[in-house]
């Protein structure tokens, strides 16, 4: 349907243009908090902030504070309540007047939030802003151009990716390879004697037979990532031994590690590039099916016996031709 009455006549639906404006932004909010693993609803997040800066609050001061009426303020306490992110405790005896603070929970939501969401809606909003100049009315139809070509969270996840660098195996990286590793495996299954050979002498098992392994940075944090590159023979890798610090979950760093994992193998020749996991690494398993590897029984059937942990066996199906199964080698 041609025409946009909101745009045309801007000066009189410009409050219905700014909530429209405002919920398309607050969609792709919704779109970072998800990828973080967060259930806040963006609109939730000036409420918490401002108890986050002020302390706990009346009713009334949070109206005052937000400069929002009253009835928005109640509802929004009472869905806060409701999924354990504020609590509500009276002052004295007086019933009518309690006081709204962040519980332990909505503590922890918060910091995550300032660590793993803010920052890219913050980044992406100043770039859709940039340069804007003239009448407020071009100003808004520049900000909802440059949404529908490239929505906030996209934006924000080329922040993201922007933050992290990749390294490349060296002698004083073994440790963190290793220990990497180590966390994600004792944490989930047990160390077997197969993840010990190649955790402690990840040059001899991965590196000097012609594989690879790759690190991700974040400036911040350092670096919080590892995957490798098994070489089985020629043209056919097992991808191996990937995991990712628990302090840089949500930023992205495993699907930027991933990413370039797979390129490298394209870059050393690969024809087959297979995997081993199990189902209990749903994330992981999310991420690889995200990126192009697809579930293959045949590889189950040959290799999946090997390692006792596996009941998942994937290969890769983009670029990478798997004309042939991997010969028997050591499992992730």
């Amino acid at each position: 349907m041609a025409g946009d009455v909101l745009k045309e006549r801007g000066h009189l639906f410009l409050g219905s243009r700014l909530k429209r404006l405002a919920e398309r932004m607050q969609a792709d909010v919704a779109v970072v908090a998800e990828r973080a693993g967060l259930s806040i609803q963006p609109s939730q997040y000036a409420l918490l902030a401002t108890l986050d800066r002020h302390g706990p609050l009346t009713i009334g001061e949070l109206t005052q504070a937000m400069e929002v009426s009253q009835p928005t303020v109640t509802r929004s306490v009472s869905r806060l309540v409701e999924v354990g992110l504020i609590e509500v405790r009276k002052v004295r005896r007086d019933q009518r007047h309690k006081t709204i603070s962040l519980s332990a929970t909505g503590e922890e939501a918060l910091e995550r939030s300032r660590r793993l969401v803010w920052p890219q809606i913050e980044a992406a909003a100043m770039e859709i802003c940039e340069g804007l100049e003239g009448p407020l009315l071009d100003q808004l139809t520049a900000i909802e151009t440059r949404l529908a070509e490239q929505p906030l969270h996209q934006r924000g996840l080329r922040g993201a990716y922007a933050r992290l660098s990749i390294r490349e195996f060296s002698d004083n990286l073994a440790d963190a390879f290793r220990d990497i590793n180590a966390q994600w495996i004792t944490a989930m299954y047990t160390l077997e004697a197969a993840d010990r050979e190649v955790l402690d002498s990840p040059r001899v098992r991965i590196i000097d037979p012609g594989g690879a392994i790759l690190f991700v940075e974040a400036g911040d944090l350092g670096v919080v990532g590892c995957c490798a590159l098994r070489k089985e023979r020629e043209g056919c890798f097992e991808l191996t031994k990937m995991g990712v610090l628990e302090s840089a979950r949500g930023r992205k760093a495993g699907e930027f590690l991933l990413n370039e994992v797979v390129k490298r193998a394209q870059a050393l020749g690969a024809t087959t590039l297979y995997l081993l996991s199990n189902r209990k690494s749903a994330a992981a398993m999310h991420l690889y099916e995200k990126l192009g590897f697809v579930h293959d029984d045949s590889v189950m059937n040959d290799f999946g016996a090997r390692y006792r942990r596996c009941d998942v066996a994937m290969r890769y199906a983009g670029n990478v031709q798997a004309q042939a199964h991997p010969a028997p080698g050591t499992p992730q």
